[in-house]
């Protein structure tokens, strides 16, 4: 299995073509980056092997979320194109988890084999929407718990949660079970559309294992201070 970064830039950008002008205008290449649904969708494959060409680590973002034999095979296919990590929608169950883990093994090609996350509840989601929207019982809390506990009984290495969810994670699912943490802002920057926020510092002190920056570093006046400011932060406080 591989390594993970601490950092991963997301890389919220509409085509290949802004995207790496962005990278290399602000001094982030070599950065690792996370390739999303935008991306991904509008330049396929090709951006994955232009960011490794430049020394990116990635986390490519897609939460598949399908019956296992069909999610078995795209994770077959994305492991060749030997990114860093990637994930699944959790409430996809147990045995869609193992048949990701299983596609990405046979796709590794002697490689080693990409992280596999799975999505809890995305940090767009508050206690109202679950309860109103989604009907679904209990607390959020409670719920990503539960679905981080199916995620480990069902292979995968760790999950993408909130930072107010990871010391209850480590507590369930042990300490080498990866939080990686998206909807980190620095104090003082907008929430936009994540309910369950952070800042950088709150997230080293729960306990993460890697956080997910996007337009607190992408749409930033000067992205490449920003960058270094939240590195300065998650590293010395």
């Amino acid at each position: 299995m591989k390594n993970i970064s601490s950092l991963y830039v997301a890389l919220d950008i509409e085509n290949k073509e802004k995207a790496l002008q962005f990278l290399k205008q602000q001094q982030l290449e070599g950065a690792a980056v996370k390739v999303g649904m935008e991306l991904f969708y509008h330049a396929g494959p090709s951006i994955i092997t232009s960011l490794k060409e430049r020394n990116h680590d990635i986390f490519l973002d897609l939460k598949l979320h399908d019956i296992p034999t069909t999610v078995k095979n795209a994770m077959r296919n994305l492991a060749r194109l030997d990114v860093d990590m990637v994930n699944v929608h959790a409430q996809g169950g147990r045995e869609m988890i193992t048949a990701a883990k299983q596609g990405l093994e046979e796709g590794c090609q002697g490689k080693e084999r990409p992280v596999l996350l799975a999505v809890t509840q995305l940090t767009s989601t508050d206690q109202t929407m679950m309860a109103e929207e989604l009907r679904q019982p209990g607390t959020v809390e409670e719920s990503v718990i539960h679905l981080a506990k199916l995620a480990k009984s069902g292979g995968a290495d760790g999950v993408v949660c909130s930072v107010q969810e990871v010391k209850a994670i480590k507590a369930a699912c042990g300490s080498s079970f990866l939080t990686v943490t998206p909807g980190i802002r620095p104090k003082g920057a907008q929430q936009n559309d994540q309910k369950r926020s952070a800042t950088p510092l709150e997230a080293k002190q729960q306990g993460t294992d890697a956080i997910v920056v996007g337009r607190a570093i992408t749409a930033a006046s000067d992205p490449y201070i920003s960058y270094q400011q939240i590195i300065e932060e998650w590293n010395h406080g």
